[in-house]
């Protein structure tokens, strides 16, 4: 599919200080934009609502682990700690992700000297309550063909344990291969296998709807890709 043109709406002051502010992603219906303060109370509730089985460990930090204190405080941290860092030779954008309006979960995109290797590696999660509907599948989709098709990607990765089949089924069907897998410490004295993925354009299963994309040239520029 032929994405569909930026528009360029008039920025506000703080997406002129900080552009990837000024990001806004929608397919059908999913809406993505960056991860900023106003969201981040809503985004913990879902958090502490659930985002995997009990019990479960599909992330390679424990951050699900703790009180709803050290939970909360932990989520915040890490997402004031990312933006801070974001700079052209090594970023992470975390994308809120709205279905029909209502905060679901975070897409994540990290990249490491990308104007070079033009490979961003994905990473999610979702309220509990909302898996099951297809949500996990559009918002990587969505993702994968921003970073395709606006941000002159070549390759993505990711990458889940042998033991989250949900996670694993979302990238067969987004048109993820194997490549390879590893064994890491995951909790004290466990060993978990850890699939590695890539997707190329030739592989990718595209969501069904274009995307249309706000913002891009403003960020493209603060990334060091204009």
């Amino acid at each position: 599919m032929t994405p569909t043109p930026e528009r360029s709406p008039n920025a506000t002051p703080i997406e002129r200080q900080w552009p990837p502010f000024g990001l806004e992603i929608m397919c059908g219906p999913l809406a993505l934009t960056p991860v900023r303060d106003d969201d981040l109370a809503e985004l913990v509730e879902v958090v502490l609502c659930g985002v995997h089985d009990p019990g479960a460990v599909p992330f390679d930090t424990l951050w699900t682990t703790g009180t709803p204190k050290e939970v909360g405080r932990r989520f915040l941290q890490y997402h004031w700690s990312q933006r801070a860092a974001m700079a052209p030779e090594c970023w992470n954008l975390e994308m809120a992700v709205r279905r029909d309006g209502e905060i679901v979960g975070c897409q994540g995109i990290s990249t490491r000297d990308f104007t070079i290797t033009r490979t961003g590696e994905t990473g999610s999660w979702l309220g509990r309550k909302h898996h099951g509907k297809g949500t996990g599948t559009l918002m990587r989709q969505v993702i994968c063909a921003f970073m395709f098709d606006f941000m002159g990607a070549e390759q993505m990765t990711s990458a889940a344990f042998a033991d989250n089949p949900a996670s694993l089924a979302v990238s067969r069907k987004v048109g993820y291969q194997g490549n390879g897998a590893v064994r890491l410490k995951r909790r004290a004295g466990e060993m978990v296998l850890q699939e590695k993925l890539v997707l190329t354009p030739e592989y990718f299963n595209r969501p069904e709807h274009d995307l249309t994309v706000h913002g891009v040239a403003q960020l493209r520029s603060f990334l060091g890709l204009s």
